[in-house]
């Protein structure tokens, strides 16, 4: 996408994409739904406290870049939905998919078969790594697949929405393992005593050259 949306943008657009699929018979929502189910605890991270005021300009910056609208329903209130689906052509299961790495960030590809089933069904693992795949080759890719963190076995996967990642260097932020840490401080240890070796090494030599200039006095 060439436009970055912002924290409160993706906690909204997240919010109705879910329910959409989960509770259809209460989409389009109120503000006042809308504003509920981004403070929600439950399925969230991070777990937010917005107010009205921050999903209405949430709102309008979605609208603006053609990610949402008002509804066109009718009725006494204002309800929104999201152009989600329209405006990068995905399907149910991809939307699905889409929709719960921006409620929950980054997340393995277990995580988010188990966490997206209750909006689309994923008979395996194979089809959330094919619909991932699918995300990530697009023109304008969609999805990335991160860099293994420190101790963990799985990938995780994080929508691009909101921009290229920071990545930070691996390098600096991986912890040695335990073994190495244990070789580090015996490496250190032996150091030290070579060190002090020879400092009294030295002061053996000097010690043994005042006693011999001593000695030539009485000779």
């Amino acid at each position: 996408m060439e436009q970055v949306l912002n924290d409160i943008e993706v906690r909204v657009l997240g919010c109705l994409v879910e329910k959409e699929m989960t509770t259809p018979e209460y989409y389009p929502l109120s503000l006042n739904a809308l504003t509920n189910a981004c403070n929600q605890k439950s399925n969230r991270d991070p777990v937010m406290d917005i107010e009205e005021t921050d999903v209405v300009r949430a709102l309008d910056g979605l609208r603006f870049k053609g990610l949402a609208m008002q509804a066109a329903d009718g009725g006494r209130v204002p309800k929104y939905r999201h152009a989600l689906a329209g405006k990068l052509f995905l399907e149910p299961p991809e939307l699905a998919i889409l929709g719960e790495m921006l409620l929950r960030g980054p997340q393995t590809v277990g995580e988010l078969r188990g966490r997206a089933e209750r909006m689309h069904p994923f008979p395996s693992l194979e089809d959330v790594e094919a619909i991932l795949q699918e995300l990530q080759e697009r023109e304008s890719p969609l999805v990335i697949k991160l860099p293994r963190q420190p101790g963990r076995k799985e990938h995780r996967y994080m929508h691009l929405l909101a921009g290229e990642p920071q990545l930070p260097d691996e390098a600096q932020t991986a912890a040695p393992e335990a073994a190495r840490v244990q070789v580090m401080a015996e490496n250190e240890r032996v150091a030290r005593l070579e060190a002090e070796v020879a400092a009294l090494r030295d002061e053996l030599a000097a010690l043994r050259r005042e006693l011999a200039e001593f000695r030539t006095q009485f000779e």
